[in-house]
């Protein structure tokens, strides 16, 4: 990357300058029956949906992949972009990389989902396809597709510019909400870099921070407890997007920010996504549903929050070739 920022709220405002007119500022939904299906000995607790699965590519990941172009020099645009994922992350610098009219290099596991590799090559993206469940596979495709091409490698979560990228979900949402003040917010965590990121927005404004994670991937809660990463997870959960561990550059962020990460069974995050589709009409992902499911979950009700919360719906790229998980 030609720049980094700190990793600041500041920071996050600075980049949410630069990407707002390249983004969707994606709608904030209500919803008085799903608000008060959350009644806690008798306390009403309102609910703001932000609703990244409207966002460009469907998800919460088209912000850091815009701001990590946004921060490359010319002769690194020249040359292309490359990352390795098997889903969001894909199709977000694809596309990224197409509307800036930038060379994009996307290595993805040969077991991805075909909704996912044809929404990659609709952006005009060349995959390289590698072994799946193999972490030395993909980065020994990685490094071979960057030495052909010299493209420069755009991080799915780990790095300071997807972190920035994706905190500016949250200064979108307080001004959504205005005149009510947030009481908390709650991110789903995989790779940690949109929890992260929300929690450098979010800090000093008063609004508690919490993720949510499927107890089939729990590396980060785990993480917290044990007071130290956990660098490797055999997850086991719907929720495919937050099967990868924490990063690196992440947790130490979510360590002191984040006040907890609530974990909920992929049953919590199935019957959550079920809801939000009747209720709110959306086409919500499993692992955009977990952080509703978490707010259902008595562990968060027992918190104890003064004030509404916001959930993240971080995304939507569901496919619709097979049956929904609660059919």
């Amino acid at each position: 990357m030609s720049k980094a920022c700190d990793l600041t709220r500041s920071s996050v405002e600075a980049a949410h300058a630069v990407i707002k007119p390249l983004i969707h500022q994606t709608p904030v939904f209500t919803s008085s029956s799903l608000s008060a299906s959350l009644l806690p000995a008798g306390k009403h607790c309102k609910l703001y949906f932000k609703a990244e699965n409207l966002q460009k590519g469907g998800a919460f990941k088209f912000r850091g992949a815009s701001y990590s172009l946004s921060c490359l020099s010319r002769d690194q645009l020249d040359k292309g972009v490359c990352t390795h994922s098997s889903g969001n992350h894909a199709g977000a610098l694809a596309l990224a990389a197409r509307d800036r009219g930038v060379p994009c290099f996307v290595v993805m596991p040969s077991n991805s989902a075909k909704p996912k590799i044809d929404a990659v090559r609709s952006y005009g993206a060349e995959i390289t396809f590698c072994e799946p469940n193999n972490a030395q596979a993909r980065a020994a495709t990685l490094a071979a597709v960057q030495e052909r091409t010299g493209a420069t490698f755009v991080p799915p979560y780990d790095s300071v510019n997807t972190i920035l990228g994706q905190g500016t979900t949250f200064l979108e949402l307080v001004e959504q909400v205005v005149p009510e003040q947030l009481g908390a917010v709650v991110a789903p965590v995989g790779g940690g870099g949109l929890l992260a990121g929300i929690a450098l927005a979010a800090h000093g404004t008063g609004v508690r921070v919490f993720g949510a994670e499927p107890a089939g991937a729990a590396d980060c809660a785990r993480g917290l407890k044990e007071g130290k990463r956990v660098q490797n997870v055999d997850a086991d959960t719907i929720a495919d997007g937050l099967r990868t561990p924490v990063g690196a550059l992440n947790f130490p962020i979510i360590q002191d920010k984040v006040e907890d990460v609530i974990v909920v069974s992929d049953e919590d995050i199935v019957d959550a996504m079920k809801l939000l589709w009747e209720r709110l009409k959306l086409v919500v992902e499993p692992s955009g549903a977990t952080a509703f499911a978490a707010v259902r979950s008595s562990d968060f009700q027992r918190l104890g929050v003064a004030g509404p919360v916001g959930v993240i719906i971080s995304g939507g790229n569901v496919d619709l070739s097979k049956l929904l998980p609660w059919m």
